[in-house]
């Protein structure tokens, strides 16, 4: 593999993978190389639910999902539960149930041999003034890479991030324990419970498992978790028993518009490395596949870094401000006060 490269993409998630497929289309004469630090062992700790505006950006581009992605059952409404109101309420939601390793498989599976993809882990960053060094690890070997444009799309402990810019949005600890079969839960349930967590819980019946799982503030988190499970066990009147897979990782919850960082320089951030994450309901796979398929086409409108950062900025207004309107959402959903008030009054909600 040679080692210098036009433009390299560090992070193979939704973001990373459609902008590296939609650059090469668009301007396949860019050299480009993508960092993929996914496999069996290490994989994106995430819910694995496809939200009605993901699905649009797939309709958008004509594109289907292999049965292999799905996993059962499908879902079609969200069941709240506020663990310390005792209030429940059902509301219509369509979202599709996968796989998500599997589904960043099939994203990655789609970019042509023209672009370099590489297993392995970057390390370090270095600013060289006209080039960007970087030091990726391959199984046991150490490799310097240079690089004329830095893709950031390695979400939320992004290292392109951290080097660049120096600035992270809030983050808690994600959390996520596998069980057993409990085929009496709600397909997919959102949890709040304000004496372990200020943010929002999750189960979702997934291929015959049941998946619980949250954000939590990091000091404490793995207390705050089980102490929110067995809350939740008592509410529903069920026992989960014990978890045969746990998964934990970090996740963003941008507050303010400054959170949103899309890059400066010869530097790009896409998906949840630029805080493109809902802060109220941590969905972030559509923001992903939206903004790298923006600065893809930014790339081949602009053409130079200044262009290109101009055009970027411009083109993820809208989606940057709808996240902050998830921001003021957050703040009312999270908040006990408001939150009894929505739910007592039973708007939107069915029987």
């Amino acid at each position: 593999m040679k080692n210098s490269f036009d433009i390299v993409i560090v992070g193979s998630g939704p973001s990373g993978t459609m902008f590296a497929y939609e650059l090469n289309r668009l301007c396949p004469d860019y050299n480009i190389l993508l960092i993929n630090g996914q496999n069996e062992n290490n994989k994106k700790v995430c819910g694995g639910l496809l939200a009605p505006d993901a699905q649009k950006v797939f309709a958008e581009m004509d594109l289907t999902l292999p049965k292999s992605v799905l996993a059962d059952p499908q879902i079609f409404a969200v069941e709240t539960i506020d663990l310390c109101s005792k209030k429940h309420r059902i509301y219509q939601r369509h979202y599709l149930n996968m796989d998500r390793f599997a589904f960043d498989s099939f994203l990655l599976n789609r970019i042509p041999d023209s672009v370099t993809i590489i297993n392995g882990r970057c390390i370090d960053i270095k600013n060289c003034g006209e080039e960007f060094i970087l030091i990726v690890r391959t199984n046991t070997v150490v490799t310097e890479i240079s690089a004329k444009y830095l893709i950031g799309a390695d979400g939320a402990s992004s290292i392109v991030r951290r080097k660049i810019f120096k600035k992270l949005p809030y983050q808690y600890v994600s959390i996520q324990k596998w069980y057993k079969s409990c085929e009496d839960l709600p397909s997919y349930s959102c949890i709040f419970d304000t004496e372990t967590s200020d943010s929002c819980s999750w189960t979702i019946r997934k291929d015959g498992c049941a998946v619980f799982g949250g954000a939590f503030k990091k000091q404490g988190s793995n207390e705050a978790f089980e102490i929110q499970k067995t809350r939740l066990e008592n509410y529903l009147g069920k026992n989960f028993g014990e978890p045969f897979k746990t998964e934990a990782c970090l996740i963003s919850s941008p507050r303010h518009f400054g959170d949103l960082i899309t890059g400066k320089d010869n530097v790009f951030l896409v998906g949840e490395a630029a805080g493109f994450i809902s802060s109220s309901s941590f969905e972030g796979i559509s923001y992903a596949l939206l903004s790298g398929k923006i600065l893809a086409a930014c790339f081949k409108d602009g053409r130079k870094a200044k262009k290109i950062q101009s055009l970027y900025k411009k083109r993820s207004l809208y989606m940057r401000l709808k996240l902050v309107s998830k921001m003021y959402k957050r703040a009312i959903l999270c908040s006990s006060f408001f939150r009894r008030i929505i739910m007592e009054s039973g708007i939107k909600s069915i029987k």
